[in-house]
């Protein structure tokens, strides 16, 4: 009996950790695989000399090398796209440019072999190699797409590779290309700035070094922690969803509610560092911050000011009242924020706030404060009940009158077919008016003046 009763309790136990890991089952944050293209510059300037070789021969050499070290990663793919290398510069040949090795698995013996063979000749067609680089890329979404180009010069045939470049990844074909410049100067990287991360290299040992850097921003792994932080600079907010936005296509890349531990302590995600992001800290009102870089290949912390505070508002009502809610708008703003229902907890960034409260009649507080860490309660009067007897069809208006100003217009009432309602209103002098639809005349517009009290319920008959 005892064995039995065991093994139904292991079963039930089986059963709710099977639930649990269906239904709080892990994001896939970064592709398994990546495809990345060499694009080389094999135009006529890439045979002068520099640091103690060619340009040319100094790439190839360094290239290998790193195709080389790369054969044990079986989650890589590579291929070598070659512009200016088939044609003479005169004349000067806009479209030579050339798929030499196509993506495939285990490519790294036949990229090499190619490498030996360019030598330099032509033009610089940076705009059309990228723009034919879109059919380079075999669709699949399992692959994050990258591109590595290495040139001496910038574009010599009046395209716009900065522009091809945003194209390419607002379509999601590729990621922000990488740029190494083999000691072209300052300037350089000014101008590729626009196109993606650009480098400039000094020298041959520069070169080496710069492709290991980028090699380690596009394939090391990159993970982030991200701080919700007070007033203080403590790491105390949390459940808040972020939104990772890449800044280039506008496309939501991760969505993710934060969480951190009763210690404080949030954890580590592995992300995508090709990828430049606006986040966006999804509290009332959103908190952005924009542009924000990740270094590739190690660990980074992301800091954000979203201190919170509680807001409640209190009300006690009848179900005549229906589903009052509160318009939340920023002190002085005439923007709705957010429509907040009675009788629940907000969370608000610390703040002033304007409420306009949709009771009958409505209720307008202004710069109410809300502080860090602390719920600050409203509480609005209870409502009260006119009941309204012996109701005809007509015209009928509701005013306010307080403190002998003028008469302030709360609302007009449908009664349609109706004999008798209930209208709910706040504590308050009022009056009603109320003309007949069969009467002849204006003159014989009623008027009536009554007092609803927190709580209470007042009956009028209107043929009295």
């Amino acid at each position: 009996m005892l064995a039995t009763h065991l093994k139904t309790i292991v079963a039930v136990l089986l059963c709710c950790i099977v639930h649990s890991s269906y239904a709080q089952k892990a994001q896939k944050l970064m592709p398994e695989k990546t495809r990345i293209l060499f694009v080389l510059d094999g135009s006529g300037s890439m045979q002068s000399e520099w640091d103690g070789g060619t340009r040319m021969e100094i790439a190839k050499k360094q290239l290998a090398e790193l195709v080389d070290s790369m054969k044990a990663n079986k989650n890589v793919e590579l291929a070598l796209r070659v512009y200016g290398h088939q044609f003479p510069p005169k004349p000067q040949n806009c479209q030579d440019s050339k798929l030499e090795v196509p993506f495939k698995a285990f490519s790294h013996n036949e990229l090499k072999a190619k490498l030996a063979t360019i030598q330099p000749k032509g033009t610089t067609p940076i705009a059309y190699s990228l723009e034919q680089a879109t059919k380079d890329f075999p669709e699949d979404k399992n692959y994050r797409n990258l591109i590595i180009m290495i040139t001496d010069g910038i574009e010599a045939c009046k395209g716009d590779p900065c522009a091809i470049a945003l194209g390419l990844q607002k379509k999601g074909i590729m990621l922000k290309p990488y740029i190494i410049g083999l000691g072209v100067g300052k300037d350089f990287t000014q101008a590729f700035a626009c196109m993606g991360k650009a480098y400039d290299a000094r020298s041959g040992k520069d070169f080496r070094n710069l492709l290991g850097y980028v090699m380690k921003q596009t394939l090391g792994r990159t993970t982030i922690t991200v701080e919700m932080q007070d007033q203080n600079g403590q790491n105390r907010e949390s459940n808040v969803n972020m939104s990772f936005v890449n800044r280039i296509t506008n496309d939501v890349i991760y969505d993710l509610v934060h969480w951190r531990d009763n210690k404080g302590k949030t954890d580590t995600l592995q992300i995508d560092a090709a990828i430049d992001y606006d986040i966006f800290f999804n509290t009332l009102p959103p908190v952005r911050l924009d542009n924000v870089q990740i270094e590739g290949g190690r660990h980074n912390t992301i800091k954000a000011k979203t201190p919170q505070g509680g807001l409640r508002i209190n009300l006690k009502a009848s179900s005549e009242y229906g589903n009052i809610k509160a318009i939340v708008r920023k002190a002085g703003e005439l923007q709705t924020l957010y429509a907040q229902k009675m009788n629940m907890t907000q969370q608000y960034i610390v703040g002033k706030y304007d409420l306009e409260v949709l009771t009958v009649p409505r209720m307008y507080l202004k710069n109410q404060e809300i502080k860090q860490g602390v719920t600050t309660e409203i509480t609005i009067a209870t409502p009260g009940l006119l009941n309204l007897n012996s109701l005809l069809e007509g015209y009928y208006s509701i005013y306010q009158l307080e403190n002998s100003q003028e008469p302030v217009w709360v609302d007009n009432v449908d009664v349609g077919t109706n004999k008798t309602m209930a209208v709910a209103l706040q504590p308050g002098n009022y009056k009603i008016v109320i003309r007949a639809k069969e009467a002849k005349g204006s003159v014989y517009t009623i008027v009536k003046k009554f007092t609803i009290n927190e709580g209470s319920t007042i009956s009028m008959d209107i043929l009295k």
